[in-house]
């Protein structure tokens, strides 16, 4: 805090100062003279803006002597106006008469803005938001942004420390659609297997995309199976990629982690390290643009294991955030044909390397040699990840109607490697770095879409239709030879790399699908006050059969001020390839003892021999009612209540052991009599398999209440958002020789994790402030209670925590802003528990805000 102070003194001394700039006002409306709510006013040239408040009306102090404003709004074309003397007032016209016209996320109307949406849908201006938060991947900027959006750094937990799993409205990773420019986005070929989200389940790895490349977040609060496809049972999220034109921006962030919980001497660890640039260049004189952005991130192991390198008897000598590096390249375009015709095309490549420490190999372990290690090792777990997407279309008007095709084609290849480690097997002879094989899921959409509003149909009709046929495949491949065997069986020692041993051949596969989409999207207005919608969604899939979804929603506008809304729908999640595919056998630790498992896929013998059916859909049904109100010119308050069921959900199940207790005798044991003779013979002493398990049911509330106060120049915006959420296990199906063994099939710990993917409640106070040059952001953050189970089958409650960030804001000159702050800044941390009972070997599991403690940041953004 030291540090913020002279730099606020500075701040506050040179507004103070400025009495060269002018004070802009105006308002902003639409054609029919009602008030656009949250246009976005930037001063062109400059990093100086401001939106406008629940009466469309806007103050901003000018930098310049003649200013040109861009006003822009989603469903409206953007207009550039001079700044003259006296109040400014702009009507923006709906954009539904070019292919220039928006669509937002929930809607395939293209006149249709957030506030008159029958479903929730979020907006986050990304530019807003980096400028003054600390945070700066996609993932840790919604995780403090949106209350319905949750996600947690793992550790310890093999590939998910280097991809983070991310819910809405605290469902699974995979049950949440994410789209790039209205497209469907590929997900991660990582399975996640460990950690305390998101276990069992696939997902999209948020963080390839970079913040630098995406000018607003849309984040549908709402089941939309029916509209989007697969996934869609929590929501969507929509990423829009940038598209502005003569604007280079250049930004360089620096932070770095209070190292309060390390055994050294260090002060600070965890270096975040950020550098983007961003360009846009006009391509003819019908609206085309090319626009693209370089990224690269580096990030610095934390250290939260609190014990000496040397000392014994724990889990984890090592304990916190991966180092990542990460390097990207995003490209959004479009190239007019005419004035009813153009070519658009977007996507980009990231790169990224990762080392994760494992679980500490103490001196006197027996997968130890002390010829190689005399102190013991720490394994670290390296990745690296490729992934890619490319997508190409044409939209043509023909006539009324809007048509869209396009080829989407995504990819994610995963490759594990392990140093700093041995094979056991091997002895004094081991090599300490392996190759462990990995895996790659790719996938290619092809879609055609047609829209077309009717103006005289009542109040307006739109209708869209639309099919898509998507193709996806997925390999697991092996590692080397030495990551995988056991060149001494007699030993009692486990082959393989330790840390992570590699993929064998027979676990490699390569599989593929398809699937065919069709869907009919309609809405109606019967009134200038009344939205009826609704759509259905056809879907065939080569390893599953066919599903059929709908969904029904409405809006009524009771007054000016006050409107309401409901949505009801079915919908499904496909069990991905990675669930299906996925086998392996690894080293778990269980109260910090080795245990060899095997992870076993559907076609497994051991799995056929148990009856456990192959997998197939997720099904959903989801209701959303909720009212949006503006209470005078300066104060909007929406509250959406949500039902999410889902049945015959995909889960990873509990471990069953070969051997277990004699009920004669406590301190001898006996062979599992239905599954221990399996077990042996593949020489493992675990195992479990992903199922259509479980069937849940969700219960929530979100609200946001937002406040504008405009006085003498400056702007204070205040933002209450929260999202509260209950979530019960409904019933636990087992299935073939294991039937009747619920607990275990699925048992307490396992469903505490899936309780776990969100707190109860998680509530944003944010209040961001503007004046002139100046400005500063104040925001709370407080996380419910909690539970989990440890490995001594206890309750491991996470009692309820409040974070507060601070960050102040200065613009140097026209184009130049600094920002510095603290996100943590009162460096609050979860609960501690005994490490050796967690499921990641630390004194806490990665929940609620994380285990870091205090960020510091500092940020240098230029724009011309």
């Amino acid at each position: 805090m030291k540090q913020l102070v002279p730099i606020t003194i500075m701040c506050l001394t040179s507004v103070m100062a400025m009495g060269q700039d002018q004070n802009l006002t105006g308002q902003v409306l639409d054609v029919a003279g009602r008030p656009v709510v949250g246009a976005t006013v930037l001063e062109k040239g400059t990093n100086n803006g401001t939106g406008t408040d629940g009466s469309g009306r806007f103050t901003l102090r000018a930098r310049s002597q003649s200013p040109t404003l861009v006003i822009s709004s989603i469903g409206f074309a953007p207009q550039e106006v001079s700044a003259g003397a006296g109040p400014i007032s702009v009507r923006l016209a709906e954009s539904t008469t070019s292919l220039d016209a928006v669509q937002v996320v929930g809607s395939r109307s293209q006149n249709r803005s957030v506030t008159d949406s029958p479903s929730p849908v979020d907006i986050i201006d990304i530019r807003e938001v980096t400028t003054k938060t600390g945070q700066l991947d996609v993932n840790q900027l919604l995780q403090f942004v949106a209350p319905s959006f949750n996600s947690n750094r793992q550790t310890g937990s093999d590939g998910a420390d280097h991809v983070d799993p991310a819910t809405l409205r605290g469902l699974g990773p995979d049950q949440t659609l994410v789209l790039v420019n209205g497209k469907r986005q590929h997900q991660s070929a990582l399975v996640n297997l460990f950690g305390s989200r998101g276990r069992g389940n696939t997902g999209t790895d948020l963080n390839v995309i970079p913040a630098a490349s995406i000018q607003r977040i849309e984040i549908l609060r709402d089941g939309a199976a029916a509209q989007y496809g697969s996934d869609a049972i929590a929501g969507v999220i929509n990423i829009v990629l940038k598209n502005s034109v003569d604007e280079l921006t250049v930004s360089a962030n620096y932070g770095a982690y209070d190292a309060k919980y390390r055994f050294d001497d260090e002060t600070f660890d965890g270096g975040n390290f950020n550098a983007n640039v961003n360009y846009g260049i006009g391509v003819g004189s019908k609206g085309g643009f090319v626009n693209a952005t370089l990224d690269y991130n580096k990030r610095e192991h934390t250290q939260r294991a609190n014990v000496p390198s040397s000392a014994d008897g724990i889990a984890r000598r090592e304990y916190g955030d991966p180092e990542v590096s990460n390097a990207a390249a995003y490209l959004n375009a479009k190239f007019p044909l005419s004035d009813k015709a153009h070519i658009y095309t977007f996507g980009g490549m990231n790169k990224r390397k990762g080392d994760a420490y494992a679980w500490t190999r103490f001196p006197d372990d027996d997968r130890n040699v002390p010829a190689i290690y005399p102190n013991g090792f720490d394994p670290i777990i390296t990745s690296d990840i490729i992934d890619g997407s490319a997508v190409v279309g044409a939209r043509v008007l023909v006539g009324e109607w809007d048509l869209d095709l396009s080829n989407n084609f995504g990819s994610n290849r995963f490759e594990y490697g392990l140093r700093n480690t041995l094979n056991a097997t091997l002895g004094a002879s081991s090599p300490t770095s392996f190759d462990a094989g990995g895996f790659q899921l790719q996938q290619n959409v092809v879609g055609l879409s047609a829209t077309r509003n009717y103006k005289t149909v009542l109040q307006g009709f739109n209708l869209a239709a639309g099919a898509e046929y998507r193709r996806e495949w997925y390999s697991l491949f092996a590692g080397e030879e030495a990551s995988y065997r056991n060149y001494d069986p007699n030993s009692g020692v486990a082959g393989g790399s330790q840390g992570f041993p590699g993929y064998q051949p027979s676990d490699a596969i390569k599989a593929d699908r398809d699937n065919v989409g069709v869907y009919v999207d309609a809405e109606l207005n019967v009134t200038q006050r009344w939205l009826l919608a609704a759509a259905l969604r056809y879907e065939n899939y080569s390893d599953f059969g066919s599903t059929l979804n709908y969904k029904a929603a409405t809006r009524y506008n009771l007054t000016e001020f006050l409107t309401l809304r409901g949505t009801f729908s079915t919908g499904f999640r496909a069990p991905s390839l990675a669930q299906i595919n996925f086998n392996s056998t690894f080293t778990n630790f269980i109260g910090g003892e080795a245990v060899e498992v095997l992870l076993a896929r559907n076609n497994n013998p051991v799995t056929q021999k148990l009856g456990i059916p192959s997998l197939k859909q997720e099904t959903s049904t989801s209701a959303n009612i909720g009212l949006t109100s503006r209470i005078g010119s300066s104060l909007s308050l929406t509250l959406d209540g949500y039902y999410i069921k889902v049945n015959d959900r995909v889960v990873l199940t509990s471990q069953f052991a070969a051997r277990i207790p004699d009920p004669n005798d406590e301190n001898n044991t006996i062979l599992d009599p239905v599954i221990g003779a399996d077990l042996e013979a593949a020489r493992v002493g675990q195992a479990q398999f992903f199922a259509n398990a479980a069937s849940t049911s969700s219960l929530g509330l979100d609200a946001v209440l937002s406040h504008t106060l405009t006085l003498s120049g400056s702007r204070l915006n205040s933002t209450l958002a929260a999202n509260f959420n209950r979530l019960r296990i409904d019933r636990v199906t087992t299935s073939g020789r294991l039937a009747g063994r619920e607990d275990e099939f699925f048992g307490p710990r396992e469903q505490a994790f899936v309780k776990a993917s969100a707190p109860p409640s998680k509530i944003n106070l944010t209040f961001d402030y503007q004046l002139g040059r100046f400005g500063a952001l104040l925001r709370f953050v407080r996380f419910a209670e909690i539970e989990l189970i440890g490995y001594d089958d206890e309750a491991q409650v996470y009692k309820p925590r409040t974070t507060t960030d601070l960050s102040f804001s200065y613009a140097l000159t026209d184009h130049l802003q600094f920002s510095v702050g603290s996100s943590n800044l009162f460096d609050v941390y979860p609960n501690r528990f005994d490490p050796q009972l967690t499921e990641t070997g630390g004194a806490w599991d990665p929940v609620q805000m994380g285990s870091n403690g205090r960020f510091y940041f500092a940020k240098l953004q230029a724009r011309f």
